[in-house]
Parts: structure tokens; C-alpha cells; sequence
């Protein structure tokens, strides 16, 4: 309830001012109400009673004495105990949602536009797309779409692993299968089947070395043979961003080659501001304040001993990037929690080398582990590994055996499609809809539910909605001018919930959470359960109160479709 608690600060400064007490020693104690059925908003007044040498309900009393004329239409007034409690009237809600009614931002703010880099997803070239990359796809893609919406300039950064030691193996061992088709090669194999015989065949891996050489020298054949590896692995990344609807293609990717030529000029940059040390035969950077488990100054490694790079070298390359080229206003790097201390070295010492300034934003968005029902990992099934494609593809399965026991009558094209849509949507509810920092167990029951917080449970009630103006023949489009008009207990609770989309879009950015946006939309959804049960929609008394309601019911549709599609996640209209 942002909009009231801005509306009350408003009337409430002057009657603060009388009492001389300055803004920062009330306005943060004004919150949201804990307790609903005593107000929306509370300011509690105990703090106050050294000033006043007053009992905090007599300082309550009289705050509200001299307020109440002024928030008569915006608020009722009561005192509990010392907290002074503002409760939204109906017919200011009926201003402030038939306002949001006919906004088709719905009461969202464009910002001030800045430029954003988000780096997500980064699968390795020659490898399937697993498990592991499903939490950086989804947050980042969510964040994206979220920071698009509010008015920013967004640049994805797919920054995929295709340069290095490695390719110098994979292209040895891609030259000596038997077939030389690409297009034949098992990227579930092979860079384990090359890990092997660079661990265990001694000739094996010296061509591997010299393949390095080779490649970093831009030799045309082995670019060559490098370039089809990551054409063909491209293949496989970009139809599993399709099946995940995600907005990751092409021109999103910022691989490690792309930097390749920086290395070395990160390197004299570095040394020019007198940073580089030399320890153990490798070039290093000790930032200040980082220590090991002895207690001795932590290097951040830039190049090796044998003059190879390090992913280090590659972090500060792309900064360099980011800020110069692109010109970039902040940095989100939506990598694991297990990265946090190497992005915070980075950082430092990106910003003791003067690639950036402290107005750059750069920040690290880390993210907890996908969990099996057994508390370990998710990885593995039967010993195999499990590929994001496979996974996601029987979540789409499953979703249609739902969908056949609940609606035979849907013809296969329709139930294939809405099967799609809870498929992948499950999946990504179910990762998005908590807090991205805490580990999460993978449940199919719990995810492909039709109640409790789910992504179906959700897509159902959208689906709902449309179902009653499928019944009433009302075009919806009708609606968007309509006055809605809160009369009842749960139409107040609906239309409350509804305002707080704009705040719910906020805080999501604000901790770059996506579950901020996704609790919200599920209180929304329970609200709306509530107010249908509880209020005929075309059984109404009259003809205003089921305009009234069908607004609502659309103006409900609306935010659940938009939020939902802020989260990368389709909202069908059958179910």
C-alpha cells in the first residue's frame, strides 16, 4: 500500500511539524500493518513518549485528533495500544484501482533509463546444456524482462565458455572420430570422451597443447574446426532457450573469444597503475583486504606461469568492454554463489585500476543449488547426467497427462500447446517463486500442482477469468473504461492487492529478487479466489456492480498475464 503511506506522510508532515518532531524521527516508522484487520498503514508512537512525556495511546489519540480532518477521504483512523492505524476507505480505493484500470502500464512508472548489461545463462561450447544452467537462465531472462518494463535500456550478455586450454583437446579429438560429419558428434560424450585421453594419453595431449598454440594464433584451419564446434553447439543452446521462451539468441553472445585481444592490454593496464606482482612465476594482483585461510594477502591470478590467462583476466577484459564500448551504467552478473568472493576481487581491483568508476554499478547476483529429493545436487538420474532439454521436455509430458485428466474435451494442437505453457512455466515457478539465495528442491508434484504457489495454480486462475467473459460474450476491451466501485470486504482485499503491483515490481528490482514479483502475484491469485467465490460476477444486483466486477475481473487478468510474463512465463486462456 505505497500509494496510501505516501498519501498519509503528505498530511500527516504538517501535524509533525506543529509537534516539532523532524521527518527522520517518524516517517521510518511508518509501515505496512502486520495486523490487517486494524489498518493498512500503522505508525507506532512509543518511541515518541521521552519527548513528550506522554503515554504512547494519549500521543496517538492526539496525532490522529489533529489529522483526521485531513485524511477523511483517504483513510479511517484508529488508536491500539499506542500505534496509530490508517485504514484505506473504499472510495479511495475505487479512485486509486479505476485510475489503474484505464493505465496500460497499470500503475507502473517508466524510470530513468540507464544501461544495463546482464550477464546469464554462460553454458560451456561441446557440452550439453544441464541442470546447473537452469537457475542463471531463468533469473537473469526474469530480470531482464523486469528492467525492460520499467523503462531500461538492457543489454543480455551471453557470456559462453568457447576460448582456452580446453578447445585445444576437443579439437584433437573431434579430428580423430570416425566421423568427421559435425553434425554426427554426442555432446553428452564428448568432452568427457576428450578429458580422457588428454588425462591418459600422453600424445593425445601434447597435439592438444600445440592445438592450443595453433588456435590462439589464429592458425585457419583450426579456427576453422573451432568455429564448427561452436556453430553446432549454438544449435543445441538455442533451441533449449526456445523451448524455455527465454530472450537469449545470437546476438546476445559475448563468449571469451570476443575478448581475447584485451588480455594482454588488461595486463599493461594493470601494470601501469603499479598492481601487477610477480609470485611464483605468475603475474598477480593482491587487492587489499583479502586473506587466505594463513592469513596472507589473497592474489587474484591474471596470468599464469606458462603465459596462459585466466578467467580473472577475461572478468576485467569484459569490464573494460562493458564500460568503454558499450557504455554501460551497471553490471549484473547472475552467476552462482560459489563465485561471489572471485566477482568481489574482481570488482576491487577493477576499480583500483580505474576500469570503472564507483558511479558503475557492478554488481553479483548469486543463486542457490537445484536439490533432488535425496538433499544432494540435482546432476544425475540412474548415473546419468541430466540435460536441461530432457528435463524440460518432460516436464511438457507430464503437464499433458494433467491437462487430458482435467479437459478430454481440448483437442491435441490446444492441449499441446497449453501443455507447453504449464510445462516450462512449472519449471520456472518453481525456481523463481523463492528467494534466489536459498537452495530449492526439484518436486514434479509440487511444481505441476493446480494449488498451493505453483505456476499452474496461477496460469488457472488467468484462465479462469477469461472463461467467465468466454460466458458472458463481454468483450474485455469493455471494461478498461468502466468505474469500479469496492463495496465489500473482499472486493477491498482484491483491489488492495492489485495496487501493490507497481511496489511488487520495485522490490523486485530493488533486491534483484524475481520472487518478490512472483509472491506477490500469488497473494493476488488467493485474493482473487476469495472475491469469486464470494461475489456473483453476472448474477449481480444490478448492471453497475457486475461492471464494476467484470473491471475487476479483467484489471486481475491483466497483472496476472503481465507479471507472469515478467517472469518469462505464458498465461493460457484455457485450462
Amino acid at each position: 500500500m505505497r500509494e496510501l503511506c505516501n498519501e498519509i506522510v503528505q498530511k500527516l508532515s504538517i501535524v509533525m511539524e506543529d509537534l516539532e518532531l523532524e521527518e527522520n524521527k517518524w516517517q521510518n516508522l511508518l509501515g505496512n500493518s502486520t495486523d490487517k484487520k486494524h489498518g493498512d498503514i500503522t505508525l507506532p508512537c512509543h518511541t515518541f513518549s521521552k519527548i513528550f512525556r506522554k503515554s504512547p495511546n494519549d500521543i496517538a489519540i492526539q496525532i490522529a485528533e489533529n489529522v483526521n480532518s485531513e485524511l477523511s477521504d483517504i483513510a479511517e483512523i484508529n488508536v491500539i495500544n499506542g500505534f496509530l492505524n490508517f485504514k484505506a476507505k473504499n472510495s479511495w480505493l475505487s479512485k486509486q484501482i479505476s485510475t489503474m484500470n484505464s493505465d496500460s502500464r497499470l500503475g507502473v512508472e517508466l524510470e530513468n533509463a540507464k544501461t544495463i548489461v546482464i550477464d546469464y545463462s554462460s553454458p560451456n561450447i561441446a557440452k550439453r546444456m544441464h541442470v546447473g544452467h537452469l537457475r542463471s537462465t531463468v533469473i537473469g531472462d526474469a530480470l531482464s524482462r523486469i528492467l525492460l518494463f520499467k523503462g531500461h535500456n538492457v543489454i543480455g550478455e551471453n557470456h559462453i565458455g568457447d576460448w582456452g586450454t580446453p578447445f585445444g583437446m576437443l579439437i584433437e579429438h573431434f579430428i580423430e572420430c570416425e566421423s568427421k560429419n559435425i553434425g554426427e558428434i554426442d555432446l553428452s560424450t564428448f568432452y568427457k570422451d576428450a578429458r580422457y585421453k588428454f588425462e591418459n594419453i600422453d600424445d593425445f595431449a601434447i597435439r592438444s597443447r600445440e592445438r592450443v598454440v595453433k588456435l590462439q594464433s589464429k592458425d585457419p584451419e583450426t579456427i576453422k574446426l573451432w568455429q564448427s564446434l561452436v556453430d553446432y553447439s549454438l544449435i543445441h543452446f538455442n533451441s533449449v532457450y526456445r523451448m524455455l521462451n527465454v530472450l537469449l539468441d545470437d546476438k546476445n553472445l559475448a563468449g571469451e573469444s570476443i575478448y581475447e585481444n584485451l588480455l594482454p592490454e588488461v595486463v599493461e593496464r594493470l601494470k601501469s597503475k603499479n598492481l601487477i606482482v610477480e609470485s611464483d612465476g605468475a603475474l598477480v594482483v593482491f587487492p587489499e583486504g583479502w586473506i587466505n585461510r594463513e592469513n596472507e594477502p589473497l592474489p587474484l591470478i591474471i596470468q599464469k606461469g606458462d603465459g596462459g590467462f585466466n578467467y580473472a583476466t577475461t572478468d576485467l577484459a569484459c569490464i573494460i568492454n562493458r564500460v568503454e564500448k558499450i557504455e554501460c551504467d551497471e553490471m549484473l552478473y547472475v552467476v552462482g554463489a560459489e563465485q561471489s568472493q572471485h566477482f568481489s576481487m574482481v570488482f576491487q581491483v577493477a576499480i583500483d585500476a580505474g576500469f570503472m568508476d564507483e558511479k558503475i554499478k557492478a554488481v553479483h547476483v548469486p543463486f542457490g543449488l537445484v536439490m533432488g529429493s535425496d538433499g544432494k545436487k540435482l546432476a544425475s538420474r540412474e548415473g546419468r547426467a541430466i540435460t536441461l532439454k530432457e528435463l524440460l521436455e518432460e516436464s511438457v509430458d507430464r503437464a499433458e497427462k494433467i491437462i487430458l485428466e482435467k479437459n478430454p474435451s481440448m483437442s491435441d494442437l490446444e492441449r499441446r500447446d497449453v501443455s507447453k505453457m504449464i510445462g516450462i512455466g512449472a519449471i520456472k515457478y518453481a525456481d523463481l517463486s523463492i528467494d534466489r539465495n536459498k537452495n530449492y528442491t526439484f518436486d514434479w508434484d509440487k511444481m505441476l500442482s493446480f494449488d498451493g504457489n505453483t505456476a499452474p495454480y496461477l496460469q488457472y486462475a488467468h484462465a479462469r477469468i477469461c472463461s467467465i467473459f468466454r460466458k458472458s460474450s463481454i468483450p474485455r476491451e469493455s471494461t478498461l473504461s468502466s468505474e469500479i466501485i469496492v463495496k465489500n470486504d473482499f472486493e477491498m482485499s482484491l483491489c488492495k492487492s492489485i495496487i501493490g503491483f507497481s511496489e511488487s515490481i520495485d522490490d523486485s528490482i530493488s533486491n534483484y529478487s524475481p520472487h518478490r514479483l512472483a509472491v506477490y502475484l500469488h497473494h493476488l491469485a488467493q485474493d482473487f479466489a476469495s472475491f469469486y467465490e464470494n461475489c456473483p460476477v453476472l448474477v449481480s444486483d444490478n448492471e453497475e456492480t457486475m461492471n464494476s466486477r467484470l473491471a475487476i475481473c479483467n484489471l486481475t487478468a491483466r497483472i496476472l498475464s503481465t507479471g507472469l510474463g515478467l517472469l518469462g512465463i505464458e498465461a493460457p486462456e484455457k485450462m
